[in-house]
C-alpha cells in the first residue's frame, strides 16, 4: 500500500518512478486537491529520443492519466549550451538549424504518449528558446545571476565530478544550471507549472529552480526524480554494441526495437513491465512470477507491449509475428532485415564481407572470431570456413540468404 493519496503520486510509486521527492505530502496534498502542471526538460542534440528518455516520457504520461497537465519543454535554448551533468566532456555546439531540425523529428514521438492542446488533450510543448533566445545579459545577471551563490555551484555534484577528474568545465556549460532554474521560474510564471520531473542526476539542477523561484517569485515549487536505470547486470540502460536504441523507426526499425526489449535479462522483466508498458499492475504481477523457460513469454509481452507505445500495436504485432517464423517456425519471414547486393556482386561474395555488408559485425576480424565461435549461420547452416564464397546456388526458393548471428539476430540479403 503506497503511502500516497493522490492517484499521480500513488501509480509513480507503485510502478518505481520515485527516487526522491521535495516535500512530498504538500506536493501530495496538491495534486489530490487539484490538477497541476508540472515539466520535465528534453534537449535537442539528435534527430530522434532515444530508450533514455522513456522514463520520463513515461512520467509525463501518467502524469495526464492521472488528470494533470504535462508540460514537455524542448530545450531549442539550452541545447545551445550543453548540460554537464553525467558528461566527462564538452558537447559539440549544434547551429540553431540542426537544433529546429531535430526538434521536428522528437516532436513525432511525443504525440504517441501525450495528448496535446488541439489534439483533444491539455498536454504542451514548449520551448525554451522563447524566452532564452532574446535574454539581454545585463539584466539577466542582475534580475536572476544574483541569486547564485558560485560556492554552492562548485559544490554540485555534475560541476564537482568534472573539477575533481581535473577536466575542462567551459563557462557556457557552468551557466546551464542557471540557466534551467530560470526555465522553471518561466514556466511557473507562464504556464502556472509548480513541479520538475527528471533524471536522479538532475536533483541540484531542479532544486536551483525550486530555490530561485522562491526568491524571485515566492512560489512554491516542487522537484520528482526517477532513479537511475541500469541492467541487472549493471549496464546502463538503452545502451546495446550497435549503439543507441532511438525511438524514431527510421533510425531503429520496429523489429529491432522488439529484439532489444526481447532481449531484456530475466531479472529485469517485472521492473521494465511497470516502467515502460501501461500494462495493469495484476498482470504485470501475473508475468513476473513466471519461472524458468516461461520467462520468455513474459519478454515477448514486454517486447510487445513497449514496441506498440512507440510503433503502434499493428507494427508491434508485426515484429512479434516476424520473431515466431524466424525462431519457432525456422521460416523465412520476408520482414526480416533485408539488405540489397547488386547481382554482380553475388557471383563470388565472401563470406565475411557478406556479414560485414549485412551490418552482423563490424569487421572481417570480428567475423573470424564469430566463426571460430560458431556463431555465424548461412541459411540455418553454422558456418566452419572463412574462405567459403557466397554464390547464387545458395538463394533460397524465396530468392534470398539468410544471415544469422547467433540465434536471434538475422539479415536477408537480396540480390538486385
Amino acid at each position: 500500500m503506497s503511502a500516497y493519496k493522490s492517484d499521480f503520486l500513488n501509480v509513480l510509486a507503485e510502478r518505481g518512478f520515485i527516487h526522491q521527492v521535495s516535500e512530498p505530502d504538500a506536493l501530495d496534498q496538491l495534486a489530490k486537491s487539484q490538477p497541476i502542471t508540472a515539466y520535465i526538460g528534453f534537449d535537442c542534440t539528435a534527430a530522434s529520443l532515444h530508450i533514455g528518455s522513456l522514463l520520463p516520457i513515461m512520467m509525463l504520461h501518467w502524469l495526464q492519466q492521472t488528470g494533470h497537465r504535462p508540460i514537455a519543454l524542448m530545450g531549442g535554448g539550452t541545447t545551445r549550451v550543453g548540460d554537464p551533468s553525467g558528461k566527462d566532456e564538452s558537447r559539440r555546439i549544434l547551429t540553431d538549424e540542426m537544433i529546429a531540425e531535430n526538434l521536428k523529428g522528437i516532436r513525432a514521438v511525443f504525440s504517441k504518449f501525450l495528448k496535446f492542446e488541439g489534439g483533444g488533450g491539455n498536454a504542451v510543448m514548449a520551448n525554451n528558446a522563447d524566452w532564452l533566445n532574446s535574454l539581454n545579459y545585463i539584466d539577466f545577471l542582475r534580475d536572476v545571476g544574483r541569486h547564485f551563490s558560485v560556492n554552492r555551484m562548485l559544490a554540485f555534484d555534475s560541476v564537482k565530478m568534472r573539477l575533481d577528474r581535473q577536466q575542462e568545465l567551459s563557462f557556457l556549460e557552468f551557466n546551464y544550471m542557471i540557466l534551467q532554474a530560470y526555465d522553471f521560474v518561466e514556466l511557473n510564471k507562464r504556464e502556472a507549472c509548480v513541479l520538475q520531473m527528471g533524471g536522479s542526476d538532475q536533483w541540484g539542477n531542479i532544486v536551483s529552480g525550486i530555490d530561485l523561484g522562491r526568491r524571485m517569485s515566492n512560489a512554491q515549487l516542487f522537484a520528482l526524480t526517477s532513479p537511475l536505470i541500469t541492467t541487472g547486470s549493471g549496464a546502463k540502460m538503452g545502451k546495446t554494441a550497435a549503439g543507441a536504441v532511438w525511438l524514431n523507426a527510421d533510425m531503429v526499425s520496429p523489429y529491432d526495437y522488439w529484439q532489444f526489449w526481447r532481449n531484456t535479462e530475466d531479472g529485469d522483466v517485472g521492473r521494465f513491465l511497470k516502467l515502460f508498458t501501461v500494462l495493469p499492475l495484476d498482470e504485470i504481477g501475473r508475468l513476473s512470477a513466471l519461472q524458468g523457460a516461461e520467462v520468455n513469454e513474459a519478454k515477448k509481452v514486454l517486447a510487445t507491449e513497449a514496441t506498440a507505445l512507440v510503433h503502434g500495436r499493428a507494427a508491434a504485432d508485426e515484429a512479434a509475428g516476424t520473431a515466431r517464423k524466424t525462431f519457432e517456425e525456422g521460416a523465412h519471414a520476408e520482414n526480416l532485415p533485408t539488405v540489397e547486393i547488386a547481382s554482380a556482386d553475388m557471383q563470388s561474395l565472401g563470406v565475411l564481407a557478406a556479414f560485414v555488408r549485412a551490418g552482423l559485425v563490424s569487421s572481417n576480424g570480428e567475423a573470424r572470431r564469430q566463426i571460430k565461435g560458431g556463431g555465424l549461420k548461412v541459411n540455418d547452416a553454422t558456418v566452419t570456413d572463412e574462405k567459403m564464397v557466397l554464390t547464387p546456388t545458395a538463394l533460397t526458393p524465396e530468392g534470398v540468404i539468410k544471415l544469422s548471428l547467433g540465434k536471434k539476430r538475422h539479415v536477408l540479403l537480396k540480390p538486385q
